[in-house]
């Protein structure tokens, strides 16, 4: 730090008449530095005033070095003597602290009487004394140093001897001065209440000892205080207000506890550090601030007299002193190294009163401790905001000694407080060393991204700015390793592999977040992976280079620090992603047509739903993207794709077979009742009234002949029939996908992957459900007039089964117009099913509107037949012959029944009833014997019981009916 030498040009205080008026011009602008004052400050006194009171407590303080003469106080420096130029001998303090003595041709001022005007010719000059330097320094007019001479003066008569601690300095400067000896009654005011602000600080707002804010004291204290703001208060000896004030400043002066006869009006804190600081100050020149004034000895011991007013002891001032000097090199902007390594060498001192005593004794001095941690604390601030971004700093011209100037600042004030918190068991400075090189690399690599992000081309892939930053940030390290790291390895064993492990890292951030969205594999991810490889290589060789020179723990802990980017798993988890992804579109595309899927045809040529196209679209967009992505790794992740497709198509599937089930539109079983045989009058009055052609239900407005089924199916089935074409376009359309599949895997030299063998077998369930659901729509619902509720009502021969077969034969037709070729078979064939059931259920549960005797046999197996036909004709060979004659077995056996006579069913019931497994249990009621009615489980034919005694509830003779009441007591029909 010797280079520095010319800064301290030899120049004793010089006297000039300027320099005893306050030099604005150079007064350095504390609050423009970026720094703040560690001790806080005081609401009421500023600066300037500040200064004032320090200058007049400085005054009291040293009054005792010298006697009286000539009506005034002398010099409080009397003793000191005069000296300047040559006759200045080596300061001891500087010398200390680092710096060089100036010297220069002495300089003078006038005598005390020669205030004004030019010097002349051949009148001697006297060197300035101590205190006449520290009047200047402190910006003391003449004026206000000669009016506060007088007051102590008139102050000190009578009070010889008496110790300055034990004088409340501003409530004898408030008796002494009067407003004569001030310009104007408004500067005297302003003085006034001055004294008494200075008053409030010191006794009640920052008391040395604790203060109860309702002590009686302190209220009438404050009663004076506002008095004064409003104007000037009589300060004579007559005066009430200055009697009370009087009372209350000594009686808050002199509490109980203080533990001596010395008053206590300005040593708490943080006004005695304010003050004292103010002090401190004066040892720089004030026109020259970057220099320490070669008096600063004899300053500094009369500074040292102050110390019983303010509470200030040796290991107080010390840290006081290193703030003032830190502060000096801060403002200056820092242009003056010498006054940081003074800094370090006030700092050794701290450290070392930091260490003496134990923590206890420390704790027992509230006011070191607090002032001792906030000037470290704004010192390690000031310094780490620096270091933690000493690239940007070093662009700015901050480098090399001032970088060292920084590490050692803030290294020796973070040790101090470390030392004292807890006791340090690792290196403290390679500690915030490697924090300082891992911050500052994150900072400048986050500016050079923002950076390369500006002056990108907004079309552009984001993989171009990743790409150019890969080279920066190698180039980023390469500087690092030529210009910071010589420095840092004096206190860091691994610098080079912290900054490479950190940008590193920082570049493995960006890169993940890039790779976070990009959902496939492209030309130019395939780039940005190629120079993340080259970047990882080159930081990790910087890296074991680092660590292979130097034996401590903390460079192989730094190598184990870096992540690999693992390039290859990149590619695995951007695939996997990619899936997942379009696996989740597929999954979206169902929940919305869940919402919203009306089951319209697309149009006549595409007779499906949107959703279905859409989903398929997406499958086989899937696949083709799959197959064009340059990675030989997406053969691993295959099987995954075909099952998560293969549960989306399943899922699919179920939404589109959830059209409700076939036993909601079969009609209930009505109750069993026993034929009403009417009178022959009876009968031909019914059939007058209502011809027997007609169906009440079916056709209230013409005869059978003359009846026009309903030609079309509703909306509803066709939607359900609309389905059914979907779940055979699912179908066709995964055999396609496999297809490809397999196609892939040859090419690629892969093993053949298991594919949708689950969607096809839940398809062919859901073809056949939705099927069954369709027909037994169309028949029981929308067929409904002309078949269940028209066929065979109150007569055979009259309802016949022809307008059931024409409006069959139409459905069958439009079903056949509408559905596509692989769901025709299927559909038809369920059609046919259901009819055989309405047919069954029309004989054996037709409810009060229908019965039959043996005649009508003949016109019923007619019929069937007919109905047998209109399928087995229905089309091209939709429903093979023999599928028919299987499924009509059923229906032909009940028709069988019913050409028999009654009393050969009632012996067949008999038999069937006694061979059941389930049997039929007879029992006594309440009412009188009983049997119980053969359970239904709707599989009818003529070997059921409940088949047999329903043909017989059906038959309309004599016999059944007498053994129907008989047996089981069932009701007539109304």
């Amino acid at each position: 730090m010797g280079t520095m030498g010319h800064h301290q040009r030899s120049r004793s205080a010089s006297g000039s008449p300027s320099a005893t008026r306050s030099s604005n011009a150079t007064e350095l602008d504390f609050a423009a530095a970026d720094l703040e004052c560690p001790f806080g400050g005081i609401d009421a006194l500023g600066a300037v005033e500040l200064r004032e009171t320090a200058y007049e407590i400085f005054f009291m303080s040293c009054r005792s070095s010298g006697g009286a003469s000539e009506g005034e106080v002398s010099s409080p420096v009397a003793g000191a003597g005069a000296r300047g130029g040559s006759a200045v001998m080596s300061s001891k303090v500087k010398k200390a602290l680092g710096l060089k003595p100036r010297r220069s041709a002495p300089t003078t001022v006038r005598t005390s009487s020669q205030n004004s005007g030019p010097v002349s010719p051949g009148r001697t000059r006297r060197p300035m004394t101590s205190a006449e330097i520290m009047r200047q320094q402190m910006r003391v007019t003449e004026q206000s140093d000669a009016r506060l001479r007088r007051t102590l003066m008139r102050a000190v008569v009578g009070q010889v001897g008496k110790r300055p601690d034990s004088i409340v300095l501003p409530l004898e400067l408030l008796r002494q001065l009067k407003p004569s000896e001030f310009t104007d009654g408004e500067e005297y005011h302003q003085w006034q209440f001055r004294q008494i602000k200075l008053l409030e600080a010191g006794l009640i707002l920052h008391p040395s000892l604790p203060l109860d804010r309702l002590h009686a004291a302190v209220l009438r204290f404050r009663e004076v205080m506002r008095a004064t703001e409003i104007r000037a208060i009589d300060t004579g000896k007559g005066s009430d207000a200055m009697r009370v004030l009087n009372n209350a400043v000594h009686a808050l002066a002199w509490r109980p506890g203080s533990g001596s006869d010395a008053c206590h009006w300005a040593d708490g804190y943080p006004l005695n550090v304010l003050l004292y600081v103010s002090l401190l100050q004066t040892v720089f020149d004030h026109r020259e601030h970057t220099v320490v004034l070669d008096e600063v000895d004899e300053l500094l011991e009369l500074i040292k007299k102050t110390w019983p007013i303010l509470g200030v002891g040796r290991a107080l001032h010390n840290v006081c002193f290193a703030w003032v000097f830190f502060q000096q090199y801060v403002v200056t902007e820092q242009a003056e190294p010498d006054l940081a390594s003074a800094t370090l060498a006030l700092l050794a001192d701290v450290a070392a009163d930091a260490k003496q005593g134990s923590r206890e004794s420390q704790s027992r001095d509230p006011v070191y401790t607090k002032v001792l941690l906030s000037v470290l604390g704004k010192m390690q601030e000031w310094a780490e905001k620096r270091l933690l971004d000493y690239h940007d700093r070093y662009e700015k011209g901050i480098g090399g000694t001032a970088m060292e100037i920084l590490l050692s600042l803030a290294l020796a004030a973070g040790k101090i407080v470390a030392d004292r918190e807890y006791a340090g068991t690792g290196n403290f400075a390679a500690d915030r060393v490697d924090y300082y090189i891992r911050c500052s690399m994150k900072n400048i690599f986050t500016k050079i991204l923002e950076n390369g992000m500006a002056e990108a081309d907004p079309a552009d892939d984001p993989g171009v700015v990743l790409t150019q930053l890969a080279r920066d940030a190698e180039q980023l390290a390469m500087f690092e390793r030529a210009n910071f790291s010589p420095l840092l390895r004096r206190l860091h064993p691994a610098p080079i592999a912290v900054a490479a492990v950190t940008l590193h890292g920082c570049f493995g951030v960006v890169l993940r977040e890039y790779l976070s969205k990009v959902t496939i594999l492209t030309e130019e991810l395939v780039r940005v992976l190629h120079s993340a490889n080259r970047l990882e290589k080159a930081l990790a060789q910087m890296t074991a280079e680092d660590a292979a020179d130097c034996d401590d723990d903390r460079a192989k802990a730094v190598v184990g620090d870096m992540e690999p980017y693992e390039v290859e798993s990149v590619v695995m988890g951007l695939l996997k992603a990619w899936m997942d992804d379009r696996l989740r579109i597929g999954s979206d595309c169902i929940l919305r047509a869940k919402e919203t899927e009306s089951w319209i045809p697309k149009s006549k040529e595409e007779p499906f739903p949107a959703s279905a196209i859409e989903l398929m679209r997406l499958s086989r967009a899937t696949i083709d993207e799959f197959s064009d992505i340059p990675a030989t790794a997406k053969d691993d992740v295959v099987q995954a794709l075909v099952d998560g497709l293969d549960s989306t198509f399943q899922d699919y599937i179920s939404f589109v077979a959830s059209c409700g089930s076939k036993q909601s539109y079969v009609p209930p079983l009505p109750a069993l009742t026993r034929c009403n045989q009417d009178s022959g009058f009876f009968r031909l009055w019914k059939k007058a009234a209502l011809p027997s052609c007609q169906a009440p239900e079916a056709n209230p407005r013409g005869s059978a002949s003359q009846h026009t089924p309903r030609p079309s199916i509703s909306r509803g089935t066709q939607r359900i029939y609309v389905r059914l074409n979907t779940l055979h376009y699912v179908l066709t359309h995964v055999q396609a996908i496999d297809e490809s599949l397999s196609s892939l895997s040859s090419a690629s030299g892969g093993n053949r992957v298991a594919a949708f063998d689950r969607t096809r077998a839940a398809a062919q369930s859901a073809v056949s459900r939705v099927a069954e659901v369709a027909a037994f729509r169309l028949i029981f619902l929308d067929s409904r007039h002309s078949f269940y509720q028209g066929l065979y009502v109150r007569n055979v021969v009259d309802t016949r089964i022809r307008p059931v077969l024409r409006a069959l034969k139409q459905n069958l037709s439009f079903l056949v117009s509408v559905l596509v070729d692989h769901a025709q078979p299927v559909a038809v064939r369920e059609v046919m099913k259901a009819s055989f059931q309405a047919f069954l259920m029309v004989l054996l549960a037709g409810g009060n509107d229908r019965s039959f005797t043996r005649a009508d046999h003949g016109m019923v197996e007619e019929d069937f037949r007919s109905l047998k036909r209109a399928f087995c004709t229905c089309g091209e060979g939709l429903v093979p012959e023999d599928v028919v004659v299987q499924e009509a077995e059923a229906a032909e056996g009940v028709v069988e029944l019913m050409a028999r006579p009654t009393e050969q069913l009632i012996a067949a019931f008999g038999a069937a009833t006694s061979e059941s497994i389930a049997g039929v249990r007879e029992y006594e009621d309440s009412d009188g014997g009983a049997t119980l009615v053969p359970p239904t489980a709707r599989q009818w034919g003529p070997a059921d019981p409940n088949t047999i005694l329903r043909v017989l509830c059906h038959r309309d003779d004599e016999a059944a009916n007498q053994f129907l009441k008989r047996t089981f007591q069932l009701a007539k029909r109304r």
